[in-house]
């Protein structure tokens, strides 16, 4: 295949809606879209989505400003299990650092100001859903002890 074609089926793929999931996967892709418009909207420049390196996840890469910032997506449905920025837990928090590790090594980013934010959205029944924008919602956490 030639460059060209190659290119052409690239570009077209990017032009495609991505495919909605169902069930809850379908909710998380939802949150996270609501949280992409989120971001925009306040100021953010998104670089990259749902980066996967080892066990870790980062569900956006942006720019606010100078400050380069990792930041999860958070959802939930009602208040029975907490607020939902309470489910970013310290062993949660360490795959995020080591993934954020593993894009700067990939990406060869210059040392620079860097921050963990959190996005947490709230639906609750008869509600439109609350976004809230955490920034700087953790440091990195301790790295975790060797199991015996």
């Amino acid at each position: 295949m030639s460059l060209f074609a190659r290119l052409r089926t690239l570009l077209s793929q990017l032009a495609r809606p991505r495919a909605r999931m169902r069930g809850s996967r379908g909710v998380g892709q939802a949150w996270e879209d609501l949280a992409a418009r989120e971001l925009r909207r306040a100021g953010y420049r998104i670089l990259d989505r749902n980066f996967r390196a080892g066990p870790g996840e980062i569900d956006f890469v942006a720019r606010d400003g100078a400050v380069l910032c990792f930041l999860e997506v958070k959802g939930r449905r009602g208040l029975r299990f907490g607020l939902p920025e309470e489910a970013v837990t310290i062993e949660k928090q360490r795959r995020i650092v080591r993934a954020a590790q593993a894009w700067l090594r990939a990406r060869r980013v210059a040392p620079g100001s860097r921050r963990f934010d959190v996005v947490s959205i709230l639906e609750e029944r008869g509600s439109p859903p609350r976004v809230s924008i955490l920034r700087g919602a953790f440091e990195a956490p301790p790295p975790a002890r060797p199991r015996r």
